[in-house]
């Protein structure tokens, strides 16, 4: 195994490029791993730890730095100009004209644009991304922070900066926002409409999104916070600001909260908040009980699908009735029996393979009162932690786009590799009785998951035959999608995918499955 470590000096792309560029590079033949991230201290300890480089490399935070393993040194020197022919940029265009410099600065970028500018995204390396943040708010922009890794003093003094002025600070570590009806990071494309959705989860806010667009209904906006908002220290002023700009929006009509259970005396400010609002609202506080949230016109929602369903539903006639009782419905009671039926003898677990963080929290919580000894890389309730992250033991749900499994790799929502990995090795164990998973569409995310996903099942199907394992999964995605929803529905059909319209219903269908099948 031979590593190539080359710097591209001065050179800035933000982190969601160079995942998508590393997945690139990682494909190339002769290639076994890439990894192409700005040269930060952070960023090179995760390249370290991940057996990438042996040694840390001089570098500045300001460097691109390439990190590429292979056997050939003729396959290394390919990727790397493959690398360069990504990065380079003309300077003037073919007839002779001249193009404009990109914008070295908030400033500069401001000049560029129109007067309506109101918002700045930033993904920089997480040491510099607050300065960036401040310079934006005092220039009187909102601000979306892509980035990771920002101290949590700053991001309290940057809040308070914002919330004193009735700006938004969207993160850190914010991956989806729909703005004025445009998805921003991972999102999808949604229909305009009267709910609008502030969450501190990115696919909380996609699972959210898409089944309200499914339902023919649309989002007014669609506010992310970042996972620290709701914690004691910050005392979710992004939310409070959310729901203050959502209450003087005229095109909104419902608010919708998502997140998991924010710190008790926050809690107590954000429900405030929405009453005072004067619209109706919904809560998805995922794992709070109904007493906990419900009362004085505050709906509450026990999972992300009841979320979007609920406030379709209060949009529509000012009354919530459904709830994620899918267990108790007839069609899938059918399709359990059926499927049960299918089970080789031995095959008696779940493994959970997800790549959303928030779709893997929702699954512990609706599978830990019934499946004994459940375990996770990311536990909560009443699961417990994995003895070894790389071999399931019993009932296992992962969350594959955790720090667990991706440092120095892409996650998985871009490059599926090790999910796919993952997949034939919980399949080659007779114990495994089904594999559940999701499946992400939208900006951002890889431009075929489906395609990439089925050659990996049909080989198990073509090895295994009858003794195969179930495979259950939903598609999180909306039909305006460029990955092209229908389409990626029927490539997982025809590879045995067993579909479901959520994942609070996918998660039923397993449950169900298992017990019929224990009889």
């Amino acid at each position: 195994m031979q590593t190539l470590l080359y710097f591209f000096p001065n050179l800035y792309r933000d982190s969601v490029a160079l995942m998508q560029l590393s997945s690139k590079i990682a494909k190339l033949p002769g290639i076994d791993a890439a990894s192409a991230q700005m040269a930060t201290d952070a960023n090179i300890d995760l390249m370290v730890e991940a057996g990438l480089v042996n040694e840390r490399p001089a570098a500045r935070p300001n460097d691109m730095l390439l990190v590429i393993q292979g056997e050939e040194e003729a396959a290394l020197k390919d990727a790397l100009a493959f690398a360069e022919r990504s990065f380079s940029e003309k300077a003037s265009g073919g007839d002779g004209t001249v193009e404009r410099t990109p914008p070295k600065s908030i400033g500069m970028a401001l000049n560029d644009a129109t007067k309506d500018a109101n918002l700045a995204l930033i993904s920089t390396p997480g040491a510099y991304a607050a300065a960036e943040a401040l310079k934006a708010l005092r220039r009187g922009l909102n601000v979306m922070i892509f980035s990771d890794n920002v101290p949590a003093s700053q991001e309290i003094v940057i809040k308070r900066y914002a919330h004193a002025r009735d700006l938004l600070v969207m993160g850190p570590d914010c991956g989806t926002a729909i703005v004025n009806g445009v998805p921003l990071a991972f999102a999808n494309v949604v229909r305009r409409g009267r709910i609008g959705v502030i969450g501190a989860s990115g696919t909380g806010l996609q699972q959210v999104t898409c089944l309200i667009d499914q339902t023919g209904e649309g989002v007014s906006q669609a506010i992310g916070t970042g996972g620290h908002d709701l914690s004691e220290a910050v005392g979710g002023l992004t939310m409070l600001t959310a729901i203050k700009q959502l209450t003087n929006d005229p095109e909104t009509g419902i608010i919708v909260l998502v997140s998991k259970p924010p710190a008790k005396s926050v809690a107590a400010k954000i429900l405030s908040a929405v009453r005072a609002s004067g619209k109706p609202a919904n809560v998805c506080f995922l794992g709070a009980a109904l007493a906990d949230v419900e009362g004085d016109g505050i709906d509450c929602a026990l999972t992300l699908e009841e979320a979007a369903f609920r406030a379709v539903e209060l949009v529509r006639t000012g009354k919530a009735v459904f709830r994620s009782n899918h267990i108790e419905k007839p069609e899938l009671q059918a399709r359990t029996q059926k499927l049960a039926q299918t089970l080789s003898p031995g095959r008696k677990y779940l493994r959970g393979l997800y790549s959303g963080g928030t779709f893997c929290y929702e699954a512990l919580l609706l599978l830990q009162d019934t499946l004994p000894g459940l375990q996770s890389n990311t536990p909560t309730g009443k699961a417990t932690r994995m003895a070894d992250l790389w071999t399931s033991k019993g009932h296992t749900v992962m969350d594959l786009g955790d720090d667990d499994f991706t440092r120095g790799r892409p996650h998985p929502m871009i490059d599926p590799t090790l999910r796919l990995e993952r997949i034939a090795q919980e399949a080659a164990d007779p114990e495994t009785a089904i594999i559940l998973f999701d499946v992400v569409l939208g900006y951002g995310a890889h431009d075929d998951p489906a395609g990439q996903l089925a050659p990996v099942i049909d080989k198990v199907h073509a090895a295994l035959g009858p003794k195969a394992p179930l495979f259950v999964a939903q598609i999180c995605g909306t039909k305006g999608d460029p990955q092209d929803m229908a389409g990626q529905a029927e490539t997982l059909r025809k590879a045995g995918v067993h579909l479901c319209s959520s994942n609070a219903e996918a998660v039923a269908l397993t449950q169900a499955i298992l017990k019929q099948a224990k009889g």
